[in-house]
């Protein structure tokens, strides 16, 4: 499976391509795939389009652009989004629009990324395998007999299938962790507060947090700089922590203890699994941390 990340694609916009090619990429993969795995909810392909030709004129011009200038990403759809509609998959919302939009949104926007499509969910994301939608089910993209895991499956499920490099999902006991693993792609579910909840369809607002899936861990920390911080709207909002959370080599300085939960290593796990933690408990210790049970 095609592995789309950021890097890649402003790679290919320094390049010459346009952030129109870039999405109409993104959308020729979604329609190809959208009928075997149901990944998103609605498409906002005229909003994206007019989107990529301002930052093509902007860019043709000389102007300073986003970080993000160009690059396509899906938003999980109860992430409230000005055009298009926000149904949280549920039947009770499928006509409402948005009067407002997210902060995390804006703050991507404002950085140039450009949103094509609404992610499927658990409807107002109370699940686990992105079944309980009122817009049919997403399929794994590995083996659509089984499930991508939820609520935030279908952000899971597009970054996996290569249709985007990001999508932004939601986690309150697990729901962008559990669908980043059945999926094969990094999740961050960042500490309450970091990323402003302005503008999500809540789940429990005392623990909903919003978060990145990508394809890499370095795209993951890129989309989290650009999403955390204070918002005035949003009054449980934290300032971001690290100037950056870009990984920076040998930024390391000091040995780390770390902790295996025995109880999560039994043989209910699959031995695929079991094997790559094992590996990577050995390539700890062999740096020098400390590793115990």
């Amino acid at each position: 499976m095609s592995k789309n990340t950021i890097s890649a694609a402003l790679d290919k916009l320094a390049n010459g391509v346009s952030a129109r090619q870039l999405v109409e990429e993104s959308l020729k993969q979604l329609e190809a795939k959208q009928a075997a795995f149901n990944v998103v909810i609605s498409v906002l392909s005229d909003q994206a389009l007019k989107r990529a030709d301002k930052i093509d004129t902007d860019r043709k011009a000389g102007k300073k652009l986003g970080r993000l200038a160009g690059v396509p990403f899906i938003a999980k759809d109860n992430f409230l989004t000005i055009g298009g509609k926000t149904t949280a998959a549920s039947n009770i919302l499928k006509s409402f629009e948005a009067p407002y939009q997210s902060t995390a949104i804006n703050k991507l926007e404002t950085e140039g990324a450009i949103l094509i499509a609404k992610a499927n969910l658990d409807a107002f994301a109370h699940g686990g395998s992105t079944e309980n939608s009122d817009f049919g089910p997403t399929k794994n993209p590995h083996d659509p007999t089984r499930v991508p895991g939820g609520s935030s499956g279908g952000s899971a499920a597009s970054v996996a299938l290569g249709i985007v490099p990001f999508a932004l999902g939601t986690d309150t006991g697990g729901s962008i962790r559990q669908p980043a693993s059945f999926c094969g792609v990094v999740g961050v579910k960042p500490t309450y507060g970091l990323v402003s909840r302005y503008g999500v369809v809540a789940m429990a607002s005392s623990t909903d947090v919003i978060g990145p899936l990508t394809n890499t861990v370095e795209d993951a920390a890129l989309v989290l700089d650009i999403i955390a911080g204070q918002d005035e709207r949003d009054s449980t909002t934290l300032p971001a922590r690290e100037p950056s959370y870009l990984p920076v080599k040998n930024k390391l300085t000091k040995k780390l203890k770390i902790g295996v939960i025995e109880e999560y290593m039994t043989d209910k796990v699959n031995p695929d699994v079991r094997q790559a933690i094992t590996d990577q408990v050995e390539a700890l210790r062999k740096l020098g941390h400390t590793v115990e049970k």
